[in-house]
């Protein structure tokens, strides 16, 4: 039965839990309303069926994060977000039981805010913000009953996150990330406002989750240091000696110290699918997870949240697969019990799950031999010839996975193919892998997406006149130049928030954000001339295929003119375009309304010009 892309549209997710203080209940957002707001559940372990939750935040815009006060004394939950899509986070401090709100950063609406840890005594909390300077992120301290105080100044350009109080509140550690791939790991000493580098300056490496010990003494951060892979280490913080606890041929994606320090809880990402273990430190010991559906997923698939109970019995996570939508599940861990808890039971838009269609992972050869590993989906009822999807990730320090994608399942229903490559400069394949791409070496990932193209020819299943390339953000740059470089394999191309020009990119970026990028992309004091090469607003010439381009008015990463100078230079030479542009999105498309217009244009789109050309 084939149903129509408002259905997929209504899909609902639920992710990113936090439990309550007393352990009592679990809040998490989810998109039950179209767009995404906190929402909380009643924990009742025996229950055969998880309860309905109540709804807590009631907003037209997004809800980016939700987290307890760990006071037992009360019940406020703090909750972050943007307006239209800015990514300008505002912190609002909620109390459920009364549905009060106190917004803490009234008056800096133009300034971005990451939320940090809570005090052990639930009283005040971290976070980071550009209020200063918009390049120049620093660290605050906010109690629950009063204005938030400055603790420290920031000079050099970076945000900052995961900002972690010590045990006895004396020093916070966070993790500065000024780079791509050269993160920092700091250590600030809040009495006297210094800070000390406890990473070597001279290693580029990630620092993704850090824990103190419930002792102080050692400091748990997920790295890649020294390292192909991002692994689990133990720093000693007085004697600055570095253990390796876990450390296997894939990426940890995130981790997490339980309260008491009993329980270190990682997962890691195999091939794209997720592993959930558990190191239990008393017994001596490591285990996997029970994960809820036989075929394999993806933990985290938005957040990679992993939370434990305020008593560490517990922990809460989200999961998804290429078939099953995002839902959240608590596992006991106690070795005695070990059970999986459903905590939520998202729906699928009133379509049959057993409709869904998982794909396949294959590995095609590219230009120099390297194999680039794909997902392969097939649609199961239609008649070959098929057209094709060549779904492009972003990032690029990105990967596309086997987590449920509605847009995906729609097209398998209705008769196309899709392949979703992680060409060179993916993550999750080792920091090899993830530098192949890096300044020069840009249009290499480019040549690794025509021969996904190439592939999908030698495919008796496939019709090679009818592919097309969609992608969003560094995906659009991809699908844009794409079509410029290699226009003979190409049907159709969509571009969601995508880069035309990497010099008018890097220039109009938010400000904290562009020497990041410039260490992926390269500088525009010393590569601007490349950078102008390669950007495809300067080969529109040898653009053909018709194009849609969608964009977010307030975007702050891709700007809006980005895509504005791309179809003035697309329709002065004639080339046909689409362009759609939301004056309440950003850096994507959030709401339901506006996915409700989005979606269906974009099948439209290419149901004309790949459907009509068989």
């Amino acid at each position: 039965m084939s149903f129509p892309i408002s259905r997929y549209l209504h899909i609902k997710q639920a992710w990113a839990p936090a439990f309550s203080s007393n352990g009592r209940f679990l809040t998490f957002l989810a998109n039950i309303t179209g767009t995404p707001q906190a929402w909380r559940i009643p924990l009742d372990y025996a229950a055969t069926q998880p309860p309905w939750p109540e709804q807590l935040t009631f907003d037209a815009d997004r809800v980016l994060h939700v987290s307890h006060s760990p006071a037992r004394d009360t019940n406020l939950l703090l909750y972050a977000q943007d307006i239209g899509g800015n990514e300008n986070a505002q912190l609002v401090l909620l109390n459920p039981d009364t549905g009060t709100e106190a917004y803490l950063s009234a008056g800096y609406e133009n300034s971005m805010h990451i939320p940090g840890r809570w005090a052990a005594n639930g009283r005040s909390f971290l976070f980071a913000a550009n209020r200063r300077h918009p390049a120049l992120f620093d660290l605050y301290l906010q109690p629950i009953d009063g204005p938030a105080q400055l603790i420290w100044e920031h000079e050099q350009t970076g945000y900052l996150r995961q900002a972690t109080f010590s045990p006895d509140g004396k020093k916070v550690a966070l993790i500065r990330v000024g780079r791509s791939f050269a993160h920092d790991l700091l250590e600030i000493d809040l009495a006297t406002g210094t800070a000390r580098q406890l990473n070597q300056p001279d290693e580029p490496a990630r620092f993704t989750d850090i824990a103190y010990s419930p002792d102080g003494r050692f400091l748990y951060v997920n790295t890649d240091r020294q390292s192909e892979y991002l692994h689990i280490e133990r720093l000693e913080l007085l004697t600055g000696d570095w253990e390796s606890l876990v450390h296997p041929n894939w990426d940890i994606e995130t981790m997490r110290l339980a309260p008491n320090g009993r329980y270190l809880a990682y997962t890691i990402n195999q091939d794209g699918h997720s592993q959930l273990e558990l190191i239990d430190f008393a017994l001596s010991t490591s285990r996997a997870a029970p994960l809820p559906h036989t075929t394999p997923g993806v933990i985290g698939w938005y957040d990679g949240y992993l939370t434990f109970s305020p008593d560490s019995s517990r922990l809460a996570f989200s999961y998804t697969t290429a078939t099953q939508t995002s839902d959240i599940y608590i596992w006991h861990v106690d070795i005695r019990e070990d059970q999986l808890y459903p905590v939520t039971r998202s729906t699928h838009g009133g379509i049959p799950p057993a409709s869904f269609i998982p794909p396949e992972l294959i590995h095609y050869p590219t230009f120099d031999n390297r194999h680039i590993p794909a997902w392969y989906y097939r649609p199961r009822h239609a008649t070959p010839p098929w057209p094709a999807i060549v779904m492009v990730h972003g990032g690029p320090e990105s990967q596309f996975r086997p987590y449920f994608h509605f847009l995906v399942q729609y097209f398998l229903q209705h008769g196309y193919a899709i392949l979703a490559p992680n060409v060179r400069g993916s993550t999750g394949y080792g920091k090899q892998y993830s530098h192949l791409d890096d300044v020069e070496k840009r249009m290499d990932a480019v040549a690794d997406l025509a021969h996904a193209a190439q592939w999908l020819h030698t495919r008796p299943e496939i019709d090679p006149e009818r592919i097309a390339v969609y992608g969003g953000s560094y995906g659009g740059f991809m699908v844009l130049s794409a079509l410029a470089n290699y226009p003979h394999l190409w049907a159709a191309g969509v571009d969601i928030v995508g880069i035309s020009n990497f010099v008018t990119f890097l220039e109009n970026t938010s400000d904290y954000r562009r020497a990041h990028r410039e260490s992926e992309y390269g500088s525009l004091a010393t590569h601007r001339d490349f950078l102008e090469s390669i950007s495809p607003l300067h080969h529109v010439d040898k653009i053909s295929a018709p194009l849609m381009v969608i964009h977010g008015a307030n975007d702050p990463r891709v700007p809006l003119s980005e895509a504005e100078q791309l179809v003035n230079a697309l329709r002065a030479r004639q080339v046909p375009v689409e362009f759609l542009v939301f004056d309440d999105e950003g850096h994507g498309i959030a709401k339901l309304k506006n996915k409700l217009v989005a979606y269906p244009a974009i099948v439209s789109f290419l149901d004309t010009h790949l459907r009509s050309r068989r």
